[in-house]
């Protein structure tokens, strides 16, 4: 069984602060120990920790699909996010192996015959849960294409230059979910 924390209650709670002030709220998480992510709050549903042997591994997948795991009676799949995007992958990161960190992103997909949306959702297996940062969106910059590693390009949604000097990657939660789907 996992520990799970809904990330609108739990994380957002933590920073009523930041609420008051203009922009976005963002996670911001570990993608490996020198990359530093974030991704819009509105697009996360839960954090997750999941026991080692939880992930139940499907064969003829792409090396960064971990497997499947049962989240509150659903099936879901679970992405090593380093990985996908061309960093080092989580198993060839120095972490505690015995447990798995993971947000669950979920956007709206596409209209049903129905005419109503249904979520697409996807767990993305990180390096580590940070914090709750607030961004003003004019602030996201776009990078030079020439200082960018390709494989990240396309989840890129720009980066953000802290006051202190730190930069931050700004990833697309839309462009995970469809680089997945494929």
């Amino acid at each position: 069984m996992s520990n799970s924390l809904s990330v609108p209650e739990t994380l957002v709670s933590l920073n009523e602060d930041n609420s008051s002030s203009a922009g976005e709220q963002f996670l911001r998480f570990q993608l490996t120990p020198d990359t530093t992510a974030l991704l819009p709050l509105l697009q996360l549903t839960e954090v997750l920790t999941i026991p080692n042997g939880q992930i139940v591994p499907i064969a003829h997948m792409p090396l960064c699909v971990m497997g499947v795991y049962n989240w509150r009676g659903d099936i879901l799949w679970m992405v090593d996010l380093a990985q996908l995007v061309g960093l080092t992958p989580w198993y060839q990161q120095n972490l505690n192996p015995s447990v798995y960190r993971a947000i669950v992103l979920s956007t709206p997909g596409q209209k049903t015959t129905s005419a109503h949306h249904q979520n697409q959702i996807l767990g993305l297996v990180i390096n580590r849960v940070e914090d709750i940062e607030v961004c003003n969106q004019q602030l996201i910059q776009s990078p030079p294409s020439s200082s960018i590693n390709p494989r990240l390009a396309p989840f890129l949604q720009g980066y953000w230059s802290k006051a202190n000097g730190e930069i931050l990657v700004v990833l697309n939660g839309d462009a995970i979910i469809t680089a997945v789907s494929k």
